[in-house]
Parts: structure tokens; C-alpha cells; sequence
């Protein structure tokens, strides 16, 4: 699996993907535009010919589909170019403009999300007002996107075990030959694509389609990485920051070892609520105090490292595989009788249920297929994203820490600089805060007991934003809107559509 702490950070997005009940049903006779009208911007005259390129919306089912033209390079603009992947629904009513979605990720397709469980992205009362816009981001899905390995290598990668203990010398050399090879196998298939999928390049994307769709400010709603896009976003650009809403946000001021720490913690608090609510039935697989169920779980998942159980399609679970299926149904304490499940299974040595899980979140098909490209994706963004450790001695001080903050999850997330050390291109990029000094009013959300994406970082955000107002969701699960929290969904819903700016921090 991902050893980089963050590839939790697209799972939410993974269980809406299953858990959608697909498009909102409307009517198949909506005004249909078949052409957008691109404002005027004033641009380097190699970037005018993207800037004013005019969109063709073809019918796709219930929705529109069209393809934007951005440059290979934004540095380089006449350099080549890439395709973005769009779809939208427009709006019922009077329109109020149009609202760029991304599920999270990276590497979660945006027009996937919209096509499939828009219900599930925003809800009724927004969708009457605005048209719905998901994209493939530079290098996801149906964009112009990273490819490495065929689907039988894919397996190997993501359901392999390295040999050795985890965090021997040799374990650890095996590990960066493996991320050396897969490295090399991206740059092959995928080419100078490769070198530019960061998220500064995305953002400035972003700002492309808000000036192709014809907006003059952006709308945006982000979950989860797509909130830290946005966050990218208005630091860029916020002059042309319109209404933006970031759920589920990431301190863009950590390093990767500050958000392993605090995402390894806030795993682990979610793994105790979910417990302490199974305990009491007759039918939890565990038994005793919540201290004795998260030592189970620790001690499972030392046995599978130990000796993975192995399936009858020739995979097996290891600790990394299991750890990506524990995680997964912590993410909405609806899908926590998932975990019920998983662990009685995995305790009879069965290990179908929770390849499952874990192929819901790869979209892996039954017939061993892949329908995206998330692993890929999550792990070319991230490598150029944030700059890798590459001192052992290091990583395994930052192996203890993670230990002693998470003694339970923390030592399964250790590692993660192993991911980018030997990759073809390496970030340049130094954390920092985000001030977006000038721009509109910016909704920073963030659940109090968030596995994925910890409260503290809706808290760190809003307060770096010049313009941040939290909004704060007291509760379980990951990200905070539609998800049947009356005063979160009715303050969402009159900042997006009537401008209504709450006067101060919002609790909920």
C-alpha cells in the first residue's frame, strides 16, 4: 500500500464513491448550452489562447461533458498542453453561477464524484441554484493522467509484502528499490506529465476553468485535499476568490512527519469511538475496555505482518493492506459496522472481506481491473508536493515519535518519506502558511473528531486566512457538509447562494 500517512486523505471521497446513490434524477430536458462564454483576462499573450478558448458541452447521460485545454508547463505555457475532463449539471433554477467541486485525494476523480453521487457532493438546495462542475485534476482519471504499471504489477505494489521487520535496514533498502522501480515505470508510461502535476500547477488550472466557464470570481467547494487546492488557490489568487468553501482542511504550514503525527492521532481517537460503540452489543468482535479492543487491533495487525493471510486469487493481507480497510469504514460512523465485519473475519483467518474494502478504495474491479488511477495519481502530486526525508536515522526517530503518539496505528503510518525518496522528480516546495491577504470571505470547515483531515487544521487554516471564518461540525467522521448537520448544511447553503457571510465562527 501508500506508506505516505496521507493516502487516508482520499478514502472519504472512495466510500462516497460506493456508498452514492448516483445522480439527483433530474429531468433530461434542461436547457442545454452548448458553448461557455470565457471572460476577458488579462494574461501573457502565450497563455491567451488557453484563457479564451470556448467549451462544447455534449450531452453524457444526465449531465454535459466538455475538455479544457491547459498548459504541459505552466511556466512554459507554449511548452504543450493537457487535457482537464469536465462535467456538469446545470443549475434547476436561476443560476447563481458555477461551483467547481474536488472530492479530495489527490487522485480522486472529481467528474466520477459528480456523475455518480452528486447527491452525495452538495445538496438539493445548491444544485437548484448552481451548475455543478467536477474535473479531473492534471494527471487524474479522465484528464491527460499518470500511468505506471499495468493492473497484475498494480497488484503487486499494492497488495505485495516486503520482507524483513518493518523498519530493518533491509526492509527498508527493499522499500526504496521498490519505489525506484515503480518511479521509473511512471516515467516511461506517463512522460514530461510526470514533472508537473503538483498542486500549484492544479491551482493554476483551477483559475483556467473559472475564466473558460465564464466567471469572473471562483466558486469552489473542496473535501479533504481539494480543500488544500483551494487553500493553494486562494493564496495565488485572491483577487478572484469568490465564494469558497474548504471542508476538511490541511495546514498547508506542516511537513509531511507533522501531518503523519497528527493524522496517526486522530486514526486512532476514530478507532476508539468506533469501540466504545460496538462494545456493548452482543455481536462486537471484541470484548472488554476500549484500551483491551485497540490492543487487539495492534495485535492483529502484527500478526498479518508477521504472516499475511493469504487469498485464493493469489493476494494477500498483510498489515499495510488491513490497515487501508480499517481506515476506510472509520471515515463515517455509518459504515462502522463494516469494521464489525472485517475483524471477525480476519480474526477466522478469512481475508476476502477486507481485500474488498481495499479494492473499493483502488477501484479495483472483481475482474482484477482498475477504473482510475488514484494510486498513481496520490503518489506523483504528493512526491512533488511536499520534499522527502532521506535520512534513515530520521525516519526512524520519526517512527519512535509516531510510536509514542500512536502506539496502536502510529507504527503502520511510519515510513512515509520511503515513498518519494528515490522518485524521478522531488519537491522544491517549502510548507507555509496561507494569508490570502485580500480576498473574499472563505468558510474553513472542520469536524471535531475528523480522522482523516484532524479538527486542528480547520482551526490552523481559518486563523492563517485573512478572511477565515470556521465553521465548526461537533461530531464523528470525516468532513462536515451534507452530512445531515442542519446548522452546517444551512450555513454552507446561504454563504454559497446568498453571499450570507456569518459574522464569526460558527459552531455546530
Amino acid at each position: 500500500m501508500e506508506h505516505a500517512p496521507r493516502v487516508m486523505l482520499a478514502i472519504a471521497a472512495a466510500i462516497a464513491l460506493t456508498a452514492g446513490s448516483g445522480g439527483c434524477g433530474m429531468s433530461l430536458f434542461f436547457p442545454v448550452v452548448d458553448e461557455s462564454t470565457p471572460v476577458p483576462e488579462d494574461v501573457d499573450s502565450a497563455l491567451e489562447p488557453f484563457y479564451s478558448q470556448v467549451l462544447r458541452w455534449d450531452p453524457c447521460g444526465e449531465f454535459l461533458c466538455s475538455t479544457a485545454r491547459a498548459p504541459l508547463d505552466w511556466d512554459q505555457p507554449s511548452a504543450g498542453d493537457i487535457e482537464l475532463a469536465l462535467i456538469r449539471q446545470p443549475a434547476e433554477e436561476e443560476k447563481a453561477g458555477s461551483l467547481l467541486l474536488n472530492p479530495g485525494g489527490p487522485g480522486v476523480s472529481g467528474y466520477d464524484f459528480v456523475a455518480s453521487s452528486i447527491d452525495v457532493a452538495v445538496t438539493e438546495a445548491v444544485q437548484d441554484r448552481y451548475d455543478i462542475v467536477g474535473f479531473d485534476p492534471r494527471g487524474v482519471g479522465r484528464s491527460t493522467a499518470v500511468s505506471c504499471l499495468e493492473p497484475e504489477e498494480l497488484d503487486d505494489v499494492l497488495y505485495g509484502v516486503t520482507p524483513g521487520a518493518r523498519g530493518s535496514n533491509d526492509w527498508l533498502t527493499r522499500q526504496n528499490e521498490l519505489t525506484h522501480s515503480l518511479g521509473q515505470a511512471c516515467l516511461t508510461d506517463t512522460g514530461p506529465l510526470l514533472a508537473e502535476v503538483d498542486t500549484v500547477s492544479a491551482a493554476h488550472d483551477l483559475d483556467l476553468l473559472r475564466a473558460v466557464l465564464g466567471e469572473e470570481q471562483l466558486d469552489y467547494l473542496g473535501y479533504s485535499y481539494g480543500a488544500y487546492l483551494g487553500t493553494i488557490y486562494a493564496g495565488m489568487h485572491a483577487d478572484k476568490v469568490g465564494r469558497l468553501v474548504l471542508d476538511g482542511a490541511i495546514d498547508p504550514s506542516l511537513g509531511d512527519a507533522q501531518i503523519a503525527l497528527a493524522q496517526a492521532q486522530g486514526l486512532e481517537t476514530a478507532l476508539r469511538a468506533y469501540l466504545a460503540a460496538c462494545m456493548p452489543a452482543a455481536t462486537c468482535p471484541f470484548q472488554g475496555t476500549v484500551d483491551d479492543g485497540m490492543a487487539t487491533v495492534r495485535s492483529i495487525l502484527d500478526a498479518v505482518s508477521k504472516q499475511p493471510i493469504p487469498s485464493t486469487d493469489g493476494r494477500s493481507v498483510g498489515a499495510d493492506t488491513l490497515l487501508v480497510a480499517i481506515a476506510a469504514p472509520l471515515y463515517t460512523p455509518e459504515a462502522w459496522p463494516a469494521l464489525d465485519t472485517l475483524f471477525t473475519a480476519v480474526l477466522a483467518g478469512q481475508p476476502e472481506f477486507a481485500l474488498t474494502l481495499v479494492d473499493g478504495y483502488y477501484g479495483r474491479t472483481p475482474d482484477g481491473a482498475y477504473t482510475g488511477n488514484l494510486f498513481e495519481a496520490y503518489r506523483a502530486v504528493r512526491c512533488l508536493d511536499y520534499p522527502a526525508q532521506n535520512s534513515v536515522s530520521v525516519m526512524k526517530e520519526q517512527g519512535k515519535a509516531l510510536t509514542v503518539a500512536a502506539p496502536y496505528l502510529g507504527p503502520y503510518l511510519a515510513y512515509g518519506d520511503l515513498s518519494c525518496l528515490s522518485w524521478p522528480f522531488h519537491s522544491a516546495n517549502v510548507p507555509a502558511p496561507v494569508t490570502a491577504t485580500g480576498a473574499a470571505p472563505i468558510l474553513v470547515l472542520g469536524t471535531t473528531n475528523d480522522p482523516a483531515t484532524p479538527y486542528q487544521w480547520a482551526v490552523a487554516v481559518a486563523s492563517q486566512l485573512e478572511s477565515g471564518i470556521l465553521v465548526t461540525r461537533q461530531g464523528d467522521g470525516h468532513t462536515a457538509f451534507n452530512k445531515g448537520n442542519a446548522c452546517v448544511d444551512a450555513t454552507v447553503e446561504q454563504y454559497l447562494i446568498d453571499g450570507v457571510v456569518p459574522p464569526a465562527d460558527v459552531l455546530c
